[in-house]
C-alpha cells in the first residue's frame, strides 16, 4: 500500500500545533488558582488582583523577623560556621515564595513555596543534627551534610508526583526534630533553656493548631466569619522557628564550640519575655584550652 507522505505545510502546522500544546502547559502551571490547594479566606475578597489577600500581606512577617535574626546571629555563624546565614537567607525566599502563592494560588507558588521550606530544614538538619544521632556509617559532618544533600534533591524531585500532599510531608519533620530536641534536653537543668524549649514547643502547637483548623475546620470558621487562621499560622511559625532555631543553635554550640561559651539573651530587651531570642558568646577563641 503506499504511504502517503504529509507535505511540508503540515509538519510545520504539527510542530507549531506542538509548540502551542507545550505553551498552554507552561502557562498553566502559572496561572492563577491552577493550584490544587486553596486555603479557607475567601478569594478576592479585598483585591481584584490578590487571591489572598491577608494570608499574602501576614506573609511579610519573614521580611521582619528573618534580618534581624541574620543580625542576631552573627557573633554565633561568624565562630561557628557562616553557612548559618543560610537559614534565614532561605526564610527571606520562604516568605517571598508565600507571597506569590498566595496572591495567585498557583501551582508554581505552591512548589516553589513548600520547596524552599524543605531547603530550610535540610540545611538545618546539615548544621545542627547531633554528631552523637550520626547514623553509624557516618564519621563526620561533611559526609552527614551529603547524605542531607543527595535525600533532599530527592525528596524535591518526588514532591512533584503528588504535590497536595507535600505540606503533610513537611510538617511530620516538625515531629522527628521534637524527638531529637526531647532526647537533647533531658539532662538539661538550666531553666532559661528549659523556658525557651516551652516557649518554642507552644508556639508550634499554636501554629500547627491553626494550619488543621484552616485546612479542616473551614465551615466552621466561615460560620464564625473569620477564615484567617492561615495567616496566623505565618506569624505563628516565623516566630516558633526564631526561637525553635535559637534553641538547637544553643545546644549545637554547648557541644561544638563550648570554649566560646554562649548564654541566651533576647531582643530588643533582655527582661522582655515576647522578645526575639538570640546567643551571645562570653568566651572566645583565646578562652579555649589547648594542650
Amino acid at each position: 500500500m503506499r504511504q502517503i507522505k504529509p507535505s511540508v505545510g503540515e509538519l510545520v502546522m504539527n510542530w507549531k500545533g506542538r509548540d502551542s500544546h507545550r505553551s498552554a502547559g507552561m502557562a498553566g502551571v502559572f496561572a492563577y488558582e491552577s493550584s490544587e490547594v486553596d486555603w479557607c479566606e475567601d478569594n478576592y475578597r479585598h483585591s481584584e488582583t490578590v487571591v489572598e489577600y491577608f494570608n499574602t500581606m501576614s506573609s511579610f512577617i519573614f521580611f521582619v523577623v528573618s534580618p534581624i535574626m541574620l543580625y542576631l546571629f552573627h557573633p554565633y555563624a561568624k565562630e561557628r560556621n557562616l553557612a548559618v546565614h543560610l537559614v534565614w537567607f532561605m526564610m527571606i525566599f520562604v516568605g517571598l515564595f508565600s507571597m506569590y502563592f498566595h496572591m495567585t494560588l498557583s501551582y508554581v507558588g505552591q512548589m516553589l513555596d513548600e520547596i524552599s521550606i524543605l531547603w530550610v530544614l535540610a540545611i538545618g538538619y546539615a548544621l545542627w543534627f547531633p554528631r552523637r544521632h550520626f547514623p553509624s556509617f557516618i564519621k563526620d559532618r561533611s559526609s552527614f551534610s551529603w547524605m542531607v544533600l543527595v535525600i533532599t534533591v530527592a525528596t524535591t524531585l518526588s514532591s512533584f508526583v503528588k504535590p497536595t500532599a507535600n505540606a503533610y510531608a513537611l510538617n511530620c519533620f516538625a515531629i522527628h526534630i521534637l524527638y531529637s530536641l526531647g532526647i537533647e534536653l533531658r539532662s538539661c537543668t538550666d531553666q532559661r533553656v528549659l523556658r525557651l524549649a516551652r516557649v518554642s514547643i507552644g508556639l508550634w502547637v499554636l501554629a500547627i493548631s491553626c494550619w488543621i483548623s484552616d485546612r479542616f475546620g473551614c465551615s466552621l470558621w466561615q460560620k464564625l466569619n473569620f477564615c484567617y487562621l492561615h495567616g496566623i499560622w505565618h506569624i505563628l511559625i516565623v516566630v516558633a522557628t526564631a526561637s525553635g532555631s535559637t534553641l538547637i543553635a544553643y545546644l549545637d554550640a554547648n557541644s561544638e564550640i563550648p570554649y566560646s561559651l554562649p548564654d541566651l539573651q533576647y531582643w530588643p530587651r533582655d527582661n522582655w519575655a515576647l522578645g526575639l531570642p538570640y546567643i551571645v558568646l562570653k568566651g572566645t577563641t583565646k578562652t579555649q584550652k589547648r594542650c
